[in-house]
């Protein structure tokens, strides 16, 4: 299996997380994938996908690729063996701008790629991917074709904003303050390339520093035993 995976230039790397490729045969022949906070788009490039979404009771195929917006249930997503497609995995406001419809039409209803861009379109972006010179080169004509396609989309900026403040959020909540915190750790984890720029973020966030919020909240739990904030962070399943 051969997978090459890459950052988007601005300013697509606001709406995509990566681009990838992905050849060969995968360890998986199915998966199941459980409602996340992400969305994909996906060329293929080989035999047809199968996926099954929602409460479908049939898979359905998908021979020139998919969008799949950010799900809210689980979905079964069938590789062909071999398996050959170019893709992006897209932020959860980010595929807006790409589309033809409101994204909260395509919610648990994957489409092909044809529906979105059209036939020829598509037909088009398949066939110079299929005689590209590598996956280096295939990456670089899907960025094109999605810079290509970007438009402006009423609200996003705020979508996005609300959206890093939730996801801020969820950090913070996660912090154990009954045990030791590596704080580099948390701020890569948190998508910070460095912990300064998280301590600044944090401090913004929470009106306190890193170190000061974790003592304050020691001290508020040691004073109520058994508050709800005492469950925090909550058990991965």
């Amino acid at each position: 299996m051969e997978y090459v995976s890459r950052v988007p230039r601005p300013p697509l790397d606001e709406l995509i997380d990566d681009l990838y490729y992905l050849d060969g045969a995968p360890p998986y022949a199915r998966l199941t994938l459980p409602p996340m906070p992400s969305a994909l788009l996906i060329v293929n490039l080989g035999a047809p996908f199968r996926i099954r979404s929602g409460t479908d009771i049939e898979t359905a195929e998908y021979a020139d690729g998919c969008v799949v917006t950010m799900p809210t249930r689980a979905f079964e997503f069938g590789y062909p063996l071999p398996t050959r497609s170019v893709g992006a995995h897209v932020k959860p406001w980010g595929l807006a701008p790409f589309l033809p419809m409101p994204a909260a039409e395509l919610c648990d209803r994957p489409v092909t790629i044809e529906q979105v861009w059209g036939r020829p379109a598509v037909a088009e972006l398949r066939d110079r991917m299929a005689t590209a010179d590598g996956p280096h080169e295939m990456l670089t004509l899907l960025e094109e074709e999605l810079t290509r396609r970007l438009c402006e989309t009423a609200g996003l900026g705020l979508v996005r904003h609300t959206s890093s403040v939730i996801a801020f959020a969820a950090t913070v909540f996660a912090i154990d303050p009954a045990g030791p915190i590596d704080w580099s750790d948390l701020a890569g984890g948190a998508g910070y390339f460095d912990q300064a720029h998280f301590g600044h973020e944090f401090r913004a966030f929470t009106g306190l520093t890193p170190t000061r919020y974790v003592e304050v909240r020691r001290r508020f739990l040691r004073e109520h035993p058994g508050h709800v904030m005492d469950g925090w962070p909550l058990p991965a399943d």
